[in-house]
């Protein structure tokens, strides 16, 4: 019979178990960084909640999230392509080429609401009348309205009916642009 009689040294069991720790941490902190940079170098220039590929329908659901983000960093946005369904509202001070492609957005439990949109550019835009009902496709630019604004240049633009939600909501206080994300 054999016995084996193993003598554990305190001093090299820490060792050992220092040098494993230290090597995951290694591995961790190399494929954190590896992603980091590798993320950066395939990384698009314009952050953005929209899709940077053709054009980004925008929904209801997060209509104001898009338009904060847009208004909050216009040349991250500028050439983006976008589709929306919105009502045709003016103010006196508009260009009878311009309108805002509006929608109501609730403020408060009692359904007061507050106007906002994209101001849109559009050669036709006075053949549509006030509150009329759109469906538009443009691109965002960059322009001046009391101060740099974003503009859509309308490129496409029907009439249509109302849609299901005429109501928007808020941004997301939680809400964070991301690439490619709608």
């Amino acid at each position: 019979m054999f016995v084996y009689n193993f003598k554990i040294n305190g001093k090299n069991l820490f060792k050992c178990f220092f040098v494993i720790i230290l090597i995951i941490i290694t591995i961790i902190v190399g494929i954190v960084t590896f992603k980091i940079f590798y993320g950066a170098s395939t990384h698009k220039n314009k952050s953005s909640c929209l899709p940077q590929n053709n054009i980004s329908t925008i929904s209801a659901s997060n209509y104001t999230n898009v338009l904060k983000a847009v208004h909050d960093d216009i040349d991250s946005y500028v050439g983006l392509k976008i589709n929306f369904i919105g009502y045709v509202y003016r103010v006196s001070d508009l260009n009878e080429n311009q309108f805002v492609l509006a929608r109501d957005m609730i403020i408060s439990s009692n359904r007061q609401y507050v106007v906002v949109g994209f101001l849109s550019e559009y050669v036709n835009a006075k053949d549509f009348k006030d509150d009329t009902w759109v469906e538009v496709t443009g691109e965002i630019t960059k322009g001046s309205y009391h101060g740099d604004m974003p503009i859509l240049k309308v490129t496409d633009m029907k009439e249509t009916s109302s849609p299901n939600e005429e109501y928007v909501y808020p941004p997301d206080e939680s809400y964070i642009p991301t690439d490619g994300v709608l």
